[in-house]
């Protein structure tokens, strides 16, 4: 959902409000900081040609400890810009098949499905036959790069592989969230693996396009095993930005920050004295 935000600070479509209300995970549209940042990168942009442009992304996953999206944004998104450049025949579904695997979003959404596996949908038929398709469908999609950016642009390439990492990633994540075989505490520490797991292919994925500031918990971030407590004891997993770290090296480098988001000020680059922390 960040792509509303780019939207707007780019492309200028959307309206302010909209952008902070659903380009924000986790109620942080409501930050005044995040506000000023949002108008500055919109302002900085004017006039500026695409390739200077500064772009907005959001970088997790599209999922919660409680809840997993539904794949069907990132499938249909995915499925509609391949139909409209490439050869039918090639296409592994039609639109039809693939709406009614997708089915209803309340299925993929079940709040329970976190700590009763059998709640979850995610190794249903329909789900695996799903995960069959957005494998194909991205690998439509890599080999046909040179086509579809030629005939589209690198931007809009790049926003379908970033539908492609989605929606692979959601069924990969909702299959595992239905898991019986292993213990709780194993099944916890694999979501969190495989949410932290995401973050890093979309960091990687933006870092190959250009020099990227990101903003997240020190948890996903930093470079070490991260940890958390469960109520069947502690897990552990590797972090989005070990996972950088060790294909970046010194490409990837932290900056921490004890500042609360209630006590931030946004600055911009043009008005933030040199002696002075960003």
């Amino acid at each position: 959902m960040g792509l509303v935000v780019d939207d707007y600070v780019t492309a200028r479509t959307g309206t302010f409000d909209d952008a902070m209300e659903r380009g924000f995970s986790h109620g942080w549209g409501k930050y005044a900081a995040n506000g000023e940042l949002v108008r500055w990168m919109r302002e900085h942009n004017d006039g500026k040609s695409e390739d200077d442009m500064l772009r907005f992304a959001g970088f997790d996953a599209p999922l919660e400890m409680a809840a997993a999206a539904s794949p069907t944004h990132a499938m249909t998104a995915l499925h509609s810009y391949l139909a409209a450049e490439v050869d039918p025949e090639l296409l592994p579904c039609a639109a039809e098949e693939l709406t009614t695997l997708l089915g209803s979003d309340d299925q993929w959404t079940e709040p329970n499905a976190m700590l009763d596996p059998s709640q979850s949908v995610g190794q249903s038929a329909q789900a695996v036959s799903l995960r069959l398709l957005a494998d194909d469908l991205a690998a439509l999609l890599d080999m046909q790069t040179p086509h579809l950016i030629a005939a589209t642009s690198r931007h809009q390439w790049n926003r379908s592989r970033l539908h492609a990492r989605s929606a692979t990633g959601l069924l990969r994540y909702h299959y595992w969230m239905a898991d019986t075989s292993s213990s709780r505490q194993t099944r916890m520490a694999r979501l969190c693996a495989l949410r932290d797991s995401m973050m890093a292919a979309n960091l990687l994925a933006l870092a190959e396009q250009a020099p990227t500031f990101v903003y997240a918990h020190n948890a996903h971030l930093q470079e070490q095993l991260s940890s958390m407590p469960t109520w069947d004891g502690p897990i552990e997993w590797w972090s989005a930005g070990a996972l950088v770290k060790a294909q970046l090296n010194d490409d990837y480098a932290i900056y921490a920050d004890t500042t609360s988001p209630a006590d931030r000020r946004f600055r911009s680059p043009e008005t933030r004295r040199p002696d002075r922390s960003p």
